[in-house]
């Protein structure tokens, strides 16, 4: 696989074909992508709610009214709609969960290296704490995993559209989410495009490397 070519082909699709689903065994591989996305001192701070019916996609459209309206049809008609979500507090309980985990898959040879983790893990999670800027640290750790989500859809030749312009208020009502501890930070809408997609048949454009780019 050429990665760079992944990345150069693609983008943001418009439109999507209603009529096309996205099989069992990739739906389960971009499951695989998310969880095990990358994040700081390996916090894990989010939930995926991954809508794939009619009605779930329905639900939440209703997100997507009224200044946001440009949204809808994305979510209706894609395949499925992945909610990335954000724990409303990094609380020990699920840093204590993480470390349990940890400790079952076998990442620690010894007390000292499970102390260790639990030493460099608290003294992150307590500096944001001090901070008071914990939850837009968590917050980067779900893009994080939308950038995953993204190339790793591409990479199947699955059409993705990251999605900000919703009312999160009203989704978060739709879901159920602060019952649950969440907030819902992006959308993803995956599936494939239709012949409506007027983007796929403009050139992508960026800036030159020399711009954005510094080798030192």
């Amino acid at each position: 696989m050429n990665i760079a070519q992944v990345a150069t082909t693609r983008y943001t699709t418009k439109a999507y074909d209603s009529q096309r689903r996205i099989d069992a065994e990739l739906l389960e591989q971009l499951q695989t992508l998310l969880r095990f996305a990358p994040s700081s001192v390996n916090s894990q701070p989010w939930h995926f709610v991954i809508a794939a019916s009619d009605e779930a996609r329905a639900r939440i459209a209703r997100a997507t009214q009224g200044p946001y309206s440009g949204n809808e049809a994305k979510v209706l008609n894609a395949s499925h709609v992945v909610v990335l979500c954000v724990r409303t507090e990094l609380d020990d309980a699920h840093l204590a969960r993480i470390l349990e985990q940890e400790q079952r898959d076998g990442r620690f040879k010894t007390a000292e290296a499970r102390e260790m983790q639990t030493r460099g893990r608290g003294y992150y999670v307590n500096l944001h704490r001090e901070q008071n800027d914990t939850q837009q640290w968590m917050e980067k750790q779900v893009y994080l995993a939308l950038g995953t989500l993204l190339l790793g859809a591409a990479a199947l030749a699955i059409d993705a559209t990251p999605i900000e312009g919703f009312d999160s208020a009203v989704l978060d009502e739709a879901l159920g989410l602060r019952e649950r501890g969440l907030r819902s930070v992006v959308l993803t809408a995956l599936g494939y495009r239709s012949e409506e997609d007027f983007n796929a048949a403009l050139p992508k454009s960026r800036l030159p490397a020399d711009e954005i780019v510094t080798l030192i």
